[in-house]
């Protein structure tokens, strides 16, 4: 497992240089100058130029670049000019936020999922396929943003059981935190979750149709005991590919979820860096993104080499 990972590694770092090159040159080709953003409409040139100045935006653009990859070697993530304070202190107070999130609507995914997936192939009541189908369908089909408002509307507003949101801390109000928490996370695992059901029913049903899963029925084996022991296994290490890849599409979707429920994570921070050109907020943001994805898809590799030796072994 060990040789694997070091494998592994060369081309995740080889994607997080890519991205961070991506990530600075496109901001750099976003229209308007962040220094007249910041010296007001009625600057002088003078002064839009001693903000520039103050600001390195003079330098060439390779050393810029240089400038920044070693200052996120070292740790010091600089100022933010626009939007005020640390960029450091702005992101960690928005990750845990975020990361809060996305383990709920991780959690989500997983009980949802499992639970569309072994009911949608093993089943015998038509009914319960059915509405399995159509919820998936539904759930893939209806954008967060569309989900979000209506989870609001009825949770919210009409049983008034929820509340519609922000965030209280777990630690300050453990069952009042569940509460806020609730809905955005819902919200955010609901296509995730079908996706996974989807492919957790079709290898399900694959691995059912096997010669040796029908001798063992014929044989006598109970169908919970050939679901659990054999059906489910095999179908594992694709689905375990997909949670992966599903964990990256959570982060980029809790930026919309966060603005449809006041959540206060990266997504408010993003926004805001973005509406600001705030260059060192946004480029340190999108790259730390990047860089969890990329954590998440070598440990979805890991536990998939764990689950499946040939991977090791090729």
């Amino acid at each position: 497992m060990r040789s694997y990972l070091l494998r592994r590694l060369p081309s995740a770092l080889l994607v997080l240089f890519a991205a961070s090159f991506l990530i600075f040159a496109i901001l750099r080709l976003v229209p308007g100058d962040p220094a007249t953003s910041l010296a007001g409409p009625d600057a002088s040139p003078a002064t839009v130029a001693a903000i520039r100045d103050r600001l390195g935006l003079d330098a060439p653009l390779l050393s810029q670049y240089a400038h920044w990859i070693g200052s996120l070697l070292t740790g010091d993530l600089g100022p933010s000019y626009a939007i005020g304070g640390e960029v450091s202190d702005l992101i960690g107070d928005g990750l845990g936020a975020t990361t809060e999130l996305t383990l709920a609507a991780v959690l989500f995914v997983i009980v949802l999922g499992t639970a569309f997936g072994i009911l949608g192939a093993t089943s015998r009541s038509r009914w319960i396929r059915s509405a399995i189908r159509i919820t998936t369908t539904a759930a893939l089909a209806v954008p967060p943003f569309v989900s979000g408002v209506l989870l609001v509307v009825l949770f919210a507003v009409v049983l008034g059981v929820l509340p519609p949101g922000g965030r209280v801390a777990f630690l300050d109000a453990p069952d009042l935190a569940a509460q806020y928490l609730l809905l955005p996370a819902l919200c955010l695992a609901l296509p995730s979750a079908a996706v996974l059901g989807r492919y957790l029913k079709d290898g399900i049903e694959r691995a059912l149709a096997e010669d040796y899963i029908r001798t063992a029925t014929a044989a006598g084996v109970a169908p919970r005991r050939l679901l659990w022991r054999h059906a489910l296994p095999g179908a594992l290490p694709p689905v375990v590919t997909l949670l992966g890849m599903q964990t990256g599409h959570l982060l980029g979707g809790a930026v919309l979820v966060e603005a449809i429920f006041a959540w206060p994570g990266l997504g408010q921070l993003a926004e805001q860096g973005l509406q600001r050109r705030d260059y060192p907020v946004v480029q340190d943001l999108l790259l730390l993104l990047v860089a969890v994805f990329v954590v998440v898809q070598l440990l979805t590799d890991l536990v998939y080499a764990w689950l499946d030796p040939r991977i090791r072994w090729e």
